[in-house]
C-alpha cells in the first residue's frame, strides 16, 4: 500500500479522518509506503524554509499518530528523485487533452487560477509515485479516485508500449470517511480556510468548532442531523454519544451552541494523547532524522531496482 499528504501547511482533522487514521488501522495488514510529498508541494509553495518546516512537521504528526517506522516505510518524496525521472517517461506516452479531463486542473481553471505545468501534469507525477514502488492499492480520499484511475492507465499504456512492467494499482477508499466535510459544509480544506487544525491548541479548537455554520433553529426545535454540519463530525469523534446526540437532535432539547461544544471536548480529548507523541519526537530529532533517512533508503532501493527495468524496456540503458 502507498499513500502521501502533500507539505503544505498543517494538517487538519480531514487529513487525518480521510487518510491518516487508516494509515494507522491499515499497517499491520500491507507493507506500507507512507511519504511526504514534498515534490508535489511545490505546485504552491514557494518558500525554501516553509518547504523544509513543513516536510519536517508532517514526518513529526505522521509519528504522533501512531505511525510504527518498524511496519510503515516513512520517507520525503525527494528522498527518492527517481520518480520525476519515471515521471517524465510517463509524459511523453501521455497527451495533453488527456490530462486536461483531470477534475484537479479543471477546479483550478473553473476558479480562474493561473495554473503551473506542475499543477497541470500532477497526476502524472502521482502516477510515478505509485508505480515506481510497485504498490497494490493506494489509500485515498474519495477526490483522488480519479488520480487512481489515471495511473491504471498510464500503467496499461506503459505495458502496451514497452512490455509488462508496472502493476494495475487500485483505489482503497473507506467509504464512510470518504469526504470530511469542514465548518462551512463544504470538503474541509486548508485552501478553504474551513479547517480544524489536528495539532492545535485547545483554545483553537474550540475557536475554529464555534465557527461551524448551522440553520437558525432553536434549542426546542428539532433537527436532521443527515443534514447538519456538526453531526458529521459528531459521526466521527462521538461515537459514545452518537445515539444519544441524534435523539435529542430529533426530539429537540438540544442547541447548536451545546452540540459544538461537546463536539470540541472529543476533538481535544481524541487529538491530546497525539498531541502529547508528537511532542516526545520533537524533541527528539536525531531519532526522527534517523527514521527518515532509514525509510528514504528503502524506498529508494525500491526505486533504482524498479528502474533499472523501465530504462531497458524504453532503451535508455
Amino acid at each position: 500500500m502507498i499513500s502521501g499528504i502533500q507539505a503544505s501547511g498543517r494538517l487538519h482533522i480531514g487529513n487525518y479522518f480521510g487518510a491518516m487514521k487508516q494509515f494507522v488501522e491499515y499497517q499491520d495488514e500491507y507493507d506500507s509506503y507512507i511519504f511526504v510529498a514534498n515534490f508535489h508541494a511545490l505546485t504552491t509553495v514557494k518558500n525554501a524554509e516553509e518547504l523544509r518546516t513543513d516536510t519536517h512537521n508532517l514526518i513529526l504528526d505522521y509519528l504522533a499518530i501512531g505511525l510504527d517506522p518498524k511496519k510503515v516505510t516513512l520517507y520525503s518524496q525527494t528522498d527518492v528523485p527517481e520518480v520525476t525521472e519515471l515521471a517524465w517517461y510517463f509524459n511523453c506516452l501521455v497527451t495533453m487533452p488527456w490530462l486536461s479531463r483531470a477534475h484537479a486542473f479543471k477546479d483550478a481553471g473553473a476558479k480562474g487560477k493561473e495554473i503551473n505545468v506542475g499543477l497541470f501534469d500532477y497526476p502524472v507525477l502521482m502516477s510515478a509515485d505509485i508505480l515506481i514502488a510497485d504498490a497494490d492499492v493506494v489509500l485515498v480520499g474519495e477526490d483522488q479516485r480519479q488520480h487512481v484511475e489515471m495511473a491504471r492507465e498510464i500503467a496499461e499504456k506503459f505495458n502496451n508500449t514497452f512490455g509488462d512492467t508496472f502493476k494495475l494499482p487500485k483505489e482503497l477508499i473507506k467509504k464512510e470517511v470518504a469526504i470530511v466535510p469542514g465548518i462551512d459544509g463544504r470538503k474541509m480544506s486548508k485552501s478553504y480556510g474551513n479547517d480544524i487544525k489536528l495539532f492545535g491548541t485547545d483554545d483553537e479548537i474550540r475557536s475554529q468548532v464555534m465557527k461551524i455554520v448551522t440553520d437558525s433553529k432553536d434549542v426546542s426545535e428539532p433537527k436532521d442531523p443527515e443534514t447538519d454540519n456538526i453531526f458529521a463530525l459528531h459521526k466521527l469523534v462521538s461515537q459514545d454519544q452518537l445515539s444519544d446526540l441524534e435523539k435529542r437532535y430529533r426530539e429537540g432539547g438540544i442547541g447548536y451552541k451545546e452540540s459544538k461544544e461537546i463536539l470540541a471536548e472529543n476533538i481535544i480529548k481524541l487529538v491530546t494523547p497525539m498531541r502529547e507523541r508528537r511532542k516526545e519526537f520533537e524533541n527528539n530529532s536525531a531519532r526522527v532524522a534517523e527514521i527518515l533517512k532509514a525509510g528514504g533508503e528503502r524506498a529508494r532501493a525500491q526505486a533504482q531496482a524498479k528502474m533499472r527495468g523501465v530504462r531497458k524496456k524504453i532503451g535508455v540503458l
